[in-house]
């Protein structure tokens, strides 16, 4: 009896996801990290009835080095899985945007984008939240950073904006996503150090 062997086109039967709808919300994450540069420029001095933070502004540094971590692990599985993110094939050189799907994929890479984006979704939210704590850490005083600091943060948001205003392709985008991970890995570990005790 004759084994039927099945052909690579036959094995890979599921249409790759979209790769943009996993990579813009890991910019997003990091967008929300580079925005605390902003609080250098917009701060006020608090009014009386604005709430503080409930977290303690060394937990929120803690917090958000953890979320520059674990952003630089997605960035680094995005760039590991080239078959997935637009590395490979005609994709690899299309401009940002959504519908560019890849070549079919194997049920284990489906696996992993969808463990991916449950973990994008999840640092999408603790970057946010982390950010803005930090940011109030910062306007209640409890943070006093000199401003080429916050500029090294407004660097890398312009890094991300000429991203998008840009379109690049996916593949940069990824890439450049890895270097302003670790960037701002840097940037909130030089903050840490200008926490007032």
């Amino acid at each position: 009896m004759q084994q039927k062997v099945e052909r690579p086109d036959e094995a890979d039967s599921r249409i790759a996801p979209d790769p943009l709808a996993a990579v813009l919300p890991a910019l997003s994450a990091l967008g929300a990290i580079a925005s605390i540069a902003a609080i250098n420029w917009v701060a006020h001095e608090k009014t009386a009835d604005r709430s503080r933070s409930r977290r303690k502004a060394g937990i929120a540094l803690r917090d958000l080095e953890s979320c520059c971590m674990g952003l630089q692990e997605i960035f680094k599985r995005l760039h590991r899985n080239p078959k997935l993110f637009a590395g490979d094939g005609a994709g690899s050189a299309s401009p940002l945007k959504f519908g560019v799907c890849g070549p079919r994929i194997d049920q284990a890479l489906a696996r992993s984008y969808h463990q991916l984006m449950n973990d994008i979704a999840s640092m999408l939210v603790l970057a946010s939240q982390n950010a803005f704590d930090v940011m109030s850490a910062v306007e209640d005083g409890e943070i006093q950073a000199p401003d080429e600091l916050f500029y090294g943060f407004g660097e890398q948001q312009d890094r991300l904006n000429k991203l998008i205003q840009g379109r690049a392709t996916l593949r940069v985008i990824v890439e450049t996503g890895v270097e302003v991970s670790e960037r701002l890995t840097g940037l909130v570990r030089e903050l840490r150090k200008h926490k007032v005790e």
